[in-house]
């Protein structure tokens, strides 16, 4: 599991989104302007195969290149890779290589050919190092997993070879029509033998720009620890047109003043500010740049509400007697209970406490895998799931799925469920009102606030006579050891929580879908409060009917219609299970002011070369953003998209061989 994509602070999440910054700071030639970064952690290693953390991707994936990389339309495109082909039975995948492309030292000396044979290296290196991402492939590549069990010791057997100095092939163990997503993630870049030897345990030492070689648009310059990163360009770079930028500072910034970022853009430091709502300055703010503040779009990754289905302790509870814990237990294993909740929610209200009213609704997510995340033919992800709901039952009638909108909210729809469910629930002596701890950090005011959305709405939707949310402000350390941290799922100290996000490693529904199957155990762990498969509230509410959808999805490997379509399926179940309910985006939708040019980066979700973190595409203009120009320049960007989207679907075929 990647460390950056399951988080246990939904409305922190949100506020990381957008503390993008670019500046003039030192000198400028002919080829562009400087770019200055905020970052918020610094790296405690360089090295890009073995970490699969933020703090070294986030740098990284600016000076070395892998395979494929997005282009503004969200297409894999070429990069080392000038081509690539896949045999009709899709286990093997064939990369030719572009010539003439060299590894550089951080003073720009010429090292050596970047060559198929780096490929290799360093995934055996990954392999060695027992990289943090490994997961991603260790049962995708053939003979990897094996490798890394010790089965077999001869890493010759596993399926990633030289074919030539410019020929790379890899081979599957079963079909993924998503692969090509995975060589974006620095786990698969390249690493140099001879430079790997020489520099032994000191390759990739967080501090140290000479401790590894580079390929990509940047070269690293300088690293000090909680104050700046320096970048230069890398003017022997093989698509230099496509670099923008002269240079890249990054400034440490530990985002406890909310206001610094517009103060800086003002006085001309920065070219894009992340602008927060509910600040005590915002008004002054919003008159200063009315013309010019608007929201970023939504972010891949979920934010949602984790339902523990099998509470062991105790420790931070409101609850005061052994009925109450059993009532509680009971009432959670009840579809019809935890659908009311599902509805008695107002996520607008929710999530007004960040963005403010005016850009609530835009963060609001309905599904776990965001509706327009993939597309079957015109029909989206959302509209699959759509189609497949109304075999659940009348309740889902009328529901809208699509992002962007609250579509669950429905305080009738959730009385009518609660009703179903107390009548059952009375039947087995349950205790009324039901009590449900909600873990929250007291230091995030945000996050207090938000919990208290929750209490309200769900309190006045279901009557406070019928279910009451207790509210348990922790320390940070505790919150994390509660939830995210807790050793087993026997330490899970909450009923909900909903301080878990969840965002995609690859651009298939899987990624979202599979982190729930009953073998998942960290992911259940955090999400639902079990870690054994053979749990036996596991069992009770159905997740081994969830598993066979899963199982049945995974299994259509040829035609992508059919796979999709199956895991909305799977999609749907969960949605009817209300077992992990969706709230918001976890990034993304961030009101901002900017002075880069709209949708000119890199457009991907998935891959350390995403949206957020790749600098290389990204254009400055002298101007403030009007948000009337952000408006044209994305409904323009959509329609290119649509349509670049569906040529390169289309070109798909021609890589078949």
């Amino acid at each position: 599991m990647k460390t950056s994509k399951l988080a246990a602070a939904a409305g922190l999440v949100i506020l990381s989104t957008g503390i993008l910054a670019a500046c003039s700071f030192g000198g400028s030639n002919s080829s562009g302007k400087n770019y200055s970064y905020v970052y918020n952690a610094d790296p405690d290693t360089l090295d890009y195969t073995v970490s699969n953390k933020r703090a070294t991707n986030e740098i990284m994936a600016n000076v070395v290149d892998g395979l494929l990389e997005s282009d503004k339309y969200g297409n894999l495109v070429p990069s080392l890779a000038e081509d690539w082909t896949v045999s009709k039975d899709g286990l093997t995948y064939t990369y030719k290589l572009r010539e003439g492309v060299k590894w550089y030292t951080s003073d720009g000396e010429e090292y050596a050919d970047v060559t198929a044979k780096d490929f290799v290296t360093g995934l055996k290196h990954a392999a060695d190092s027992k990289a943090g991402a490994l997961y991603l492939v260790q049962d995708s590549i053939a003979g990897l997993s094996d490798y890394l069990s010790g089965a077999n010791k001869d890493f010759s057997n596993v399926g990633v070879k030289a074919i030539d100095d410019h020929t790379l092939q890899y081979t599957l163990k079963k079909p993924e029509p998503y692969w090509n997503s995975k060589t974006t993630y620095g786990l698969l870049f390249p690493v140099n033998e001879d430079f790997l030897k020489n520099k032994g345990k000191d390759f990739g030492k967080s501090t140290d720009p000479t401790s590894i070689l580079y390929n990509g648009p940047f070269l690293l310059k300088s690293l000090t620890a909680k104050s700046s990163i320096e970048l230069t360009k890398n003017e022997n770079y093989w698509d230099k047109k496509n670099v923008h930028f002269d240079a890249i500072k990054l400034s440490y910034y530990d985002g406890s003043d909310q206001e610094a970022q517009e103060r800086s853009f003002s006085d001309g430091g920065l070219s894009i500010a992340r602008v927060f709502p509910m600040s005590s300055n915002y008004a002054s703010v919003e008159k200063k740049y009315k013309d010019n503040i608007y929201y970023t779009a939504p972010g891949a990754s979920t934010a949602a509400i984790g339902v523990n289905i099998d509470r062991q302790s105790y420790k931070f509870s409101a609850k005061k007697t052994d009925a109450e814990k059993t009532s509680t237990k009971k009432a959670l294993l009840n579809k019809d209970f935890r659908q009311s909740i599902n509805f008695a929610i107002d996520r607008t209200a929710y999530q007004s406490q960040v963005n403010g009213k005016d850009g609530a609704a835009l963060a609001l997510r309905n599904l776990f895998v965001p509706s327009d995340f993939v597309s079957a033919g015109d029909k989206t992800f959302g509209d699959l799931v759509t189609e497949k709901m109304s075999t659940y039952g009348d309740e889902w009638s009328g529901v809208n799925f699509a992002d962007g909108q609250d579509g669950l909210y429905n305080a009738e729809k959730a009385k009518t469920e609660f009703a179903k469910a107390k009548e059952a629930l009375q039947g087995e002596g349950v205790q009324f009102p039901i009590h449900l701890d909600l873990p929250v950090d007291q230091s995030s005011k945000l996050n207090v606030a938000q919990a208290q959305s929750l209490k309200q709405t769900i309190e006045k939707s279901l009557g406070s006579e019928n279910v009451v949310i207790d509210i348990n402000q922790l320390s940070s350390d505790d919150m994390q050891n509660a939830t995210l941290n807790a050793a087993n799922a026997a330490a899970e100290d909450w009923d909900i929580s909903n301080g878990v996000v969840w965002g995609p490693d690859y651009q298939d529904p899987s990624t979202y879908l599979d982190i729930f199957k009953t073998t998942s155990s960290e992911n259940t762990k955090t999400f639902m409060g079990y870690d054994d498969p053979n749990n036996a509230a596991a069992a009770q509410v159905g997740l081994k009917d969830y598993d066979a959808l899963l199982d049945s999805a995974a299994s259509e490997t040829t035609d992508l219609n059919a796979r999709y379509d199956r895991y909305a399926q799977a999609q749907a179940w969960l949605e009817d299970s209300s077992l992990v309910i969706p709230l918001t985006v976890g990034n993304g939708a961030a009101p901002v002011i900017s002075r880069l040019t709209p949708f000119t980066g890199a457009s991907m979700q998935v891959g350390d070369k995403n949206s957020s973190d790749y600098f290389k595409y990204v254009k400055p203009q002298e101007k403030v953003v009007t948000k009337k120009e952000y408006e044209q320049s994305r409904e323009k960007w959509l329609k290119e998209k649509k349509a670049s989207n569906e040529k390169a679907q289309k070109d798909l075929e021609k890589h078949v061989k």
